[in-house]
């Protein structure tokens, strides 16, 4: 169900890759699942009671697991003439509006777990921190081609200042 306030009519949307749900998966498993199997052992140990902490974390490991491809799939960007939308969020929606006229300069970013899958982030900063936006789970060759057309795109819109 779109609102108004995010429907932008005429826009096509560009997805990230679903390469991000894995690597996304695999970070709520390390830094949940791994603690939950490591409190296993006191929960048989002293009994009932401890039972507690693992299946409160085992049950929030289910829940960001059913949550990430949600999440991941409502990421999205658009490249119109002027400005770069990105939409973001399944539950607190985003809809960030950034001007090309606006970027100081952009980023690529990837840590190991996303440079592992060939994947990377674009960041975008403007004069506004509160305009700063970021695209996460772009595939290398996609995060470079839009890198080069934003730096592109923003030079020609401050050249014209």
């Amino acid at each position: 169900m779109e609102s108004a306030a995010f429907d932008v009519p005429g826009v096509t949307w560009n997805r990230v890759s679903d390469r991000l749900i894995g690597v996304r998966r695999l970070t709520v498993a390390v830094f949940l699942g791994v603690p939950a199997l490591a409190t296993v052992v006191p929960a048989v140990i002293v009994g009932s009671a401890m039972w507690l902490l693992p299946a409160v974390l085992v049950l929030l490991v289910a829940w960001a697991w059913w949550l990430i491809p949600r999440q991941v799939r409502a990421i999205g960007y658009a490249e119109l003439e002027d400005d770069l939308l990105i939409r973001k969020g399944v539950l607190f929606r985003s809809l960030t509006v950034v001007p090309y006229g606006r970027m100081q300069y952009v980023d690529v970013q990837a840590g190991p777990l996303m440079r592992r899958a060939g994947m990377a982030q674009v960041q975008l900063h403007t004069a506004s921190a509160s305009t700063d936006a970021s695209i996460p789970g772009l595939l290398e060759a996609e995060a470079s081609r839009l890198r080069d057309r934003l730096t592109e795109a923003g030079e020609a819109r401050l050249a014209g200042l």
